[in-house]
C-alpha cells in the first residue's frame, strides 16, 4: 500500500502496548458489532438516497439503511495498497463483502503510500477500475493529499472514539491502527537473532537486511529510517543518522536493495526484514513453523506508526467508499484489527478497552512495544522530506520490488 508521540496529544496510546491471542476472529465479524441502522425519512427512498453521495456523515445521508442502500446501487468499492497479509486486510475485505454484498476491486496490492496519493491524480478523470476509492496511507501523506484538493471529508459514526491528534477536525482523514517497528528474522537461514539495529551491521547479516518498501516512496520504508536514526543518536525530525545508518548498511553489503515480503522471507532472500510489528507476526503465523521466524522489537530505536484513511475526492463509488469506512471503525471492523491474523493496534483500541469490548484472550501475545516514540505530524513531514530527497545520494540502494 504509509507514522515525540510521548507529548500529551498521544498519551492517550501509551497504555495500548497490548498483545494478541487466537481464535477471536470470528466473533470479530460478528455483523451485530456493526453500527445500528437508524429509519430512513419517507421523504427520501433508499435506493435514491440523494444526500448520500456528499455527506459528511450516514446521519446527513438519511442514516445508514441509506447509505447502505446508495452504496449497493454502485455496486462496486474500488481499493488500493492492500495486501492481504497486511493487518489482516483480507479478513477484513471478505467481512466487508459477506455484509454488503458488494464487489471489491482491489489495485496493486504492494503499492507505498506516494504511489496511492497519485494513483488518485492520475485518474481525476477515469471513472473507470483503476481509480480508487478509498486509500490507506501513512500519516504525512493524509495532510499531503487534503492540501491537493484529492480527498473528501467524512466523519464515521464512531468518530469521537479517534484521538484529536489522529484525525483531521474537518474529517479529511483519520487514523485506523498503528504498529512499532520491527526485525522479522527467518532463523533457520540466520540463527543468530539481532537484537538492536546496531547488530545489523555485522558480517553475519552480509546480503540479508531489508526494507519492506522504497524509502523514497512508502511510508513504512521512511520510518525504518527514522528508527535506525533514533538508535543513533538522531530525532524524530531530523533523522540524518538514519541515513548515516543505511549508507553504512549498504557499504557493507548487508543491505538487500529489494523491496522484502513474505515470500522473499520464506525462502531466506531476505533473511532479516525490516516491517512493522504486525506484519512480522502475521507471516510468522503464515508459516505455521516453516521457516522458523523470530519476531523481535529492537531495544532501542523503537518507533511507532499510524495509518490512515481517506475517501478520494474523485471517488466512482462515493457511498462504497463511506460505507467502507463505517465497517472499519465499527467494533466488529477494529477487533478483525487486533485479532490474528491482523495484530494491529486499533485506533478505537482505548475506548473499547475502556467499554470492555476487547475479549481479555486478545490481550496476551505481542512483544514488548513500551517505550515506543511516536513522531508528530510535522517531524514526519520534516523526516518524509529529509529522507526522500536524500536517500539516493546518501545511501546509493535503489530499492525495488523483486523481479
Amino acid at each position: 500500500m504509509t507514522h515525540s508521540r510521548s507529548s500529551a496529544a498521544w498519551k492517550a496510546f501509551k497504555s495500548l502496548g497490548v498483545i494478541i491471542s487466537a481464535a477471536i476472529i470470528m466473533a470479530a465479524c460478528a455483523p451485530a458489532a456493526t453500527p445500528a441502522p437508524t429509519a430512513v425519512p419517507t421523504a427520501v427512498p433508499p435506493t435514491a438516497a440523494p444526500a448520500a453521495t456528499t455527506a459528511p456523515t450516514a446521519a446527513a445521508a438519511g442514516g445508514m439503511d441509506a447509505l447502505v442502500a446508495a452504496a449497493k446501487a454502485e455496486g462496486q468499492l474500488t481499493v488500493i495498497a492492500l495486501p492481504h497479509d497486511w493487518c489482516n486486510y483480507g479478513g477484513m475485505i471478505d467481512g466487508f463483502k459477506a455484509m454488503y454484498g458488494l464487489t471489491v476491486n482491489e489495485l496493486t496490492p504492494d503499492a507505498g503510500s506516494g504511489d496511492e496519493v497519485n494513483a488518485i491524480t492520475a485518474n481525476k478523470a477515469n471513472k473507470g477500475p483503476q481509480a480508487p476509492d478509498v486509500i490507506d496511507v501513512g500519516l504525512s501523506f493524509g495532510p499531503q493529499a487534503k492540501s491537493q484538493g484529492l480527498i473528501a471529508p467524512y466523519k464515521v459514526a464512531n468518530w469521537a472514539d479517534i484521538p484529536d491528534s489522529a484525525k483531521d477536525a474537518d474529517g479529511y482523514w483519520y487514523g485506523d491502527y498503528y504498529g512499532v517497528m520491527a526485525f522479522m528474522v527467518n532463523t533457520d537461514v540466520q540463527p543468530k537473532v539481532p537484537a538492536d539495529w546496531s547488530d545489523l551491521l555485522a558480517p553475519d547479516y552480509k546480503g540479508q537486511v531489508a526494507l519492506s518498501g522504497d524509502p523514497r516512496v512508502s511510508n513504512q520504508a521512511i520510518q525504518a529510517v527514522v528508527a535506525a536514526g533514533l538508535a543513533n543518536g538522531g530525532t524524530p525530525d531530523n533523522p540524518q543518522a538514519g541515513l548515516d545508518f543505511f549508507a553504512k548498511l549498504n557499504k557493507a553489503g548487508n543491505l538487500v536493495p529489494v523491496i522484502a515480503n513474505n515470500a522473499l522471507v520464506a525462502k531466506g532472500e531476505t533473511a532479516v526484514r525490516l516491517t512493522w510489528d504486525y506484519n512480522a507476526l502475521a507471516g510468522r503465523d503464515s508459516f505455521k513453523g516453516n521457516p522458523k521466524v523470530q519476531v523481535v522489537v529492537p531495544k532501542t530505536g523503537r518507533i511507532g506508526g499510524i495509518y490512515v484513511q481517506a475517501i478520494s475526492a474523485y471517488a466512482p463509488h462515493p457511498n462504497a467508499a463511506k460505507l467502507w469506512m463505517e465497517y472499519l471503525y465499527s467494533d466488529a471492523g477494529q477487533l478483525i484489527w487486533l485479532a490474528p491474523p491482523g495484530y494491529c493496534h486499533p485506533i478505537r483500541q482505548d475506548a473499547m478497552d475502556k467499554a470492555d469490548k476487547i475479549p481479555a484472550a486478545l490481550k496476551a501475545q505481542l512483544p514488548d512495544v513500551s517505550g515506543a516514540v511516536f513522531p508528530t505530524l510535522d517531524q514526519q513531514n520534516a523526516a518524509s522530506k529529509l529522507i526522500t530527497a536524500n536517500w539516493n545520494s546518501a545511501v546509493g540502494a535503489d530499492v525495488k520490488a523483486a523481479p
